[in-house]
């Protein structure tokens, strides 16, 4: 299939951008790459530290046999529910390396928060720069360099993202992700954000909407909407960094353990075969595979969080990446999954009708994908097959036709024939905006501001009434130098119920959404942010905004002289203080001041 000419044009055009920055990452890599086993490299002492602990035949195996040695790089911990069942992944690891005739260690564990534990909480104002900490506590676990392969233990939001940048920066090891797969199905997600919408409105109390929320959330496995960290499975898997097929396999033992248990065993052939294989994930990573992560995400209406995320991602493999490149294949990528909040399936429905898989194979077939490129398996097809245990063990089949076409759809008769992610330009700054779960009747608004320098100030607001007409809510100080770039999704709620009645509503912020972005249209990631000059300091209230979504526009209609006149508002005393006080914040206010903007991934190493 001849790849499609704006696919084609965006990659070279990353491919030129990105040349010198490539080149001297390739350069580097392949230097690590060159050099000795860290067993033969190391002196005496360092060798008998890093195996101290190992057991004896491990030991010899990893010393005086030269046998592979996997670093296993670990997101545990029993507070998300995704990650819960990575505590027995390790043991399962060594047993199958040593099988294998390997052996394997635990190089380290990352932190891994929750953000649906803490949204809405001044912790959340942690959760972006955790990401970065993530990449930097793998850095620190494979820091003691004597490993031939890695395998990257996590799931989440923030967690798969860091573990990533971090892996890249080790770029000469061949590495594998490792996931746990989704809970399975309870509430459904229209059913809990009914709930929720009736408890902004005071219609329900704590108890029922407790009830509800735990009847969502009700065991190990990710959340099952098609949010941020579902979105990240879809795109290890275009990325060829799984097992093929790993991403949405159920954790729960009655739905799948032996699958998965299988599987994870199974990413230890695969890092083995590609170790064997020169494979390392440096040169997997390349501006081939980021477009394919890229088109992924914009035909399954993929988290907004993806467009600061991925940028990073790049960066660490010295790929230069920008909305504009996400904006020109969103004209041309065909949305063909429909699932929460862009529908009603949850992910287990989307795996049940073809899943990544599906998706990937149609795109593959259209010319939306690279067909040529490197992947831990033997190739980017392999991912477009299902795994299934059979009498012979794991066994891979073609995913075959959809099996609901209100799920998923092929390239020729699509939901959409764009993509569902939008660039909006104007006078105040640059943003993204999420329509694929947007009413097409919504895709522009116009109506008067309302200016909020919190997310407190705007509920206050709502529940005392003061919201009940046309409006576009401005959040502002939300950005990574303000605050750690928030997720707002409490707002998602109260927008909701005054869109609901019929009111014209729109929100505008520097900060970000949840990956569960939903049917309220919302500019986020406005950028340059208030903080750092961006014209949303310019607005006040009552000023006319509009937010045109078709025409890629989000603009103060005010005119040029009174905009260019106006003076920037600044972030109260008190407030900047605010930012900076408890919840751990002190920690992170070198991130804070080091933080790139938005669409330059938020960075804050470089």
């Amino acid at each position: 299939m001849t790849l499609h000419p704006t696919v084609l044009e965006v990659t070279q055009r990353i491919t030129r951008r990105s040349a010198a920055t490539r080149a001297a990452y390739l350069q580097q890599i392949e230097a690590a790459g060159r050099r000795d086993r860290g067993a033969d490299r190391m002196g005496c002492a360092n060798v008998a530290h890093a195996f101290a602990a190992m057991p004896a035949n491990d030991k010899f195996k990893v010393v005086a046999q030269k046998a592979p040695h996997i670093g296993i790089v670990n997101a545990y911990n029993d507070m998300l529910s995704a990650h819960a069942p990575l505590q027995h992944y390790p043991a399962l690891v060594k047993d199958e390396a040593r099988k294998l005739g390997a052996t394997a260690q635990v190089a380290g564990g990352v932190p891994a928060m929750c953000d649906g534990v803490t949204q809405g909480t001044p912790a959340m104002e942690l959760s972006l720069f955790s990401r970065d900490t993530i990449a930097m506590a793998t850095a620190v676990s494979l820091s003691h360099d004597v490993f031939d392969a890695a395998l990257m233990l996590g799931v989440c939001d923030k967690i798969v993202p860091g573990l990533l940048i971090g892996a890249l920066h080790f770029g000469h090891l061949p590495t594998v992700f490792v996931p746990a797969g989704p809970m399975t199905s309870g509430l459904s997600n229209n059913d809990k954000a009914k709930v929720r919408e009736k408890a902004a409105q005071g219609l329900v109390g704590r108890a029922e909407l407790l009830d509800a929320e735990s009847k969502a959330y009700h065991g190990p496995g990710t959340c099952t909407f098609y949010g941020t960290a579902n979105s990240n499975q879809m795109l290890l898997e275009a990325m060829g960094l799984h097992v093929p097929g790993t991403a949405f396999i159920n954790p729960d033992e009655a739905t799948g353990a032996n699958v998965r248990e299988l599987l994870t065993r199974e990413a230890v052939k695969t890092v083995l075969g590609a170790a064997r294989n020169q494979a390392p994930i440096g040169k997997i990573v390349d501006e081939r595979c980021i477009v394919n992560a890229m088109v992924a995400l914009l035909a399954t209406g993929g988290s907004t969080n993806h467009l600061i995320h991925w940028v990073a991602v790049a960066r660490s493999a010295g790929i230069s990446i920008d909305w504009d490149d996400f904006s020109a294949l969103s004209d041309v990528v065909p949305l063909l999954s429909r699932v929460y909040p862009n529908g009603s399936a949850d992910v287990n429905q989307f795996q049940a009708a073809g899943g990544p898989g599906y998706v990937i194979r149609e795109l593959l077939d259209a010319g939306l994908m690279h067909a040529d490129v490197l992947t831990v398996a033997s190739s980017l097809r392999d991912y477009t097959r299902k795994p299934a245990v059979t009498a012979q063990g794991l066994q891979w089949s073609d995913i075959g036709a959809s099996q609901d076409d209100t799920v998923v759809r092929p390239a020729s008769a699509p939901f959409s024939a764009t993509g569902g992610l939008k660039l909006l330009q104007g006078n105040l700054g640059r943003s993204v905006i999420k329509v694929s779960a947007v009413p097409d009747d919504r895709h522009v608004i116009e109506a008067p501001a309302r200016i909020f320098d919190s997310q407190e100030g705007m509920l206050a607001a709502f529940n005392a009434g003061e919201l009940e007409k046309d409006v576009v809510v401005v959040v502002r100080w939300q950005g990574p130098q303000a605050n750690g770039m928030p997720e707002l999704h409490k707002l998602t709620p109260p927008l909701a119920v005054l869109q609901g009645k019929g009111f014209k509503v729109a929100l505008v912020t520097d900060g970000r959404m949840s990956g569960a972005s939903g049917k309220v249209p919302a500019a986020i990631h406005v950028s340059p942010e208030a903080l750092a000059g961006g014209p949303l300091a310019k607005l006040r209230d009552g000023d006319m905004v509009r937010l045109d979504a078709p025409a890629g526009t989000l603009q103060a209609l005010v005119s040029e002289a009174e905009w260019a006149a106006r003076p920037l508002a600044v972030m109260t005393a008190a407030q900047t203080q605010s930012n900076g006080l408890g919840m751990g914040r002190e920690l992170f206010a070198l991130m804070r001041r080091n933080a790139l903007a938005a669409e330059q991934g938020a960075c804050t190493w470089l």
